[in-house]
């Protein structure tokens, strides 16, 4: 199968490409440039495999949650890339992804974090298996003191680890075995993803995908900052 990838959810920008069961590349940390990379990088890797747009059976897009300009912006592309194309898309959950990135064992349950600003943290909980994780229970979004996990010997992955002067690990020290909070989503495990996505059957059509912000609000009012702020100082935070 030849599937194309996009993840462009955090300041981390990658694209990656599925050429007969090998997985090819391009990520960097490019904060505000995920638009001008994208497409570039794309055009390379199709390239260095030979290979012409018409060539891909589909395509598959991290989802969010993640910043709401760079969701936008990978929906966008993937919806224009897929509808012109004539091909299906695939949604990925960028925790999911991040979740993937963990490596963790077969049955390891793994907590995937991003830092959402706003004093909160987008995620969920996962359990891998088959060699994927599989959400125990929805994407949220929080504080990083209202992020509940059952148990002991979780994996933390996840920029969210480092939010709030690294409060999640210090929240679940007792119940986390390890921790990576220098993880970023990656194009990478988007594609692994959506390959078995695919063949279960789960493409959609590209206008279907949407994106999950998981808030309405994309920045706090000056009374909500207060708010927050003083909450902090009450806290101690």
């Amino acid at each position: 199968m030849r599937l194309l990838a996009l993840e462009t959810c955090t300041e981390a920008c990658s694209v990656a490409l599925v050429n007969e069961g090998l997985v090819h590349a391009r990520y960097e940390l490019a904060p505000r440039r995920h638009a001008e990379l994208v497409l570039p990088w794309i055009e390379a890797l199709l390239a260095e495999n030979g290979l012409a747009r018409s060539d891909l059976g589909a395509i598959a897009v991290g989802r969010g949650p993640g910043a709401f300009t760079g969701v936008r912006l990978g929906i966008s592309l993937a919806q224009g890339l897929a509808l012109a194309l004539e091909r299906p898309l695939i949604g990925i959950s960028t925790l999911a992804a991040l979740a993937m990135r963990a490596g963790a064992d077969e049955g390891a349950r793994v907590l995937a974090a991003i830092d959402a600003r706003m004093g909160e943290v987008y995620w969920c909980s996962y359990q891998i298996r088959d060699g994927e994780p599989v959400a125990l229970g929805g994407e949220q979004v929080g504080t990083p003191q209202s992020v509940r996990i059952e148990g002991e010997g979780w994996h933390g992955v996840g920029s969210g680890f480092a939010a709030e002067k690294s409060a999640l690990p210090r929240f679940l020290y007792e119940q986390l075995a390890a921790v990576d909070a220098l993880a970023l989503p990656h194009a990478a495990d988007i594609a692994r993803l959506a390959v078995r996505a695919h063949a279960r059957g789960q493409a959609l059509p590209p206008e279907q995908v949407e994106p999950a912000y998981l808030r309405n609000n994309v920045a706090l009012t000056i009374k909500e900052q207060q708010a927050l702020r003083a909450a902090k100082a009450d806290s101690g935070g």
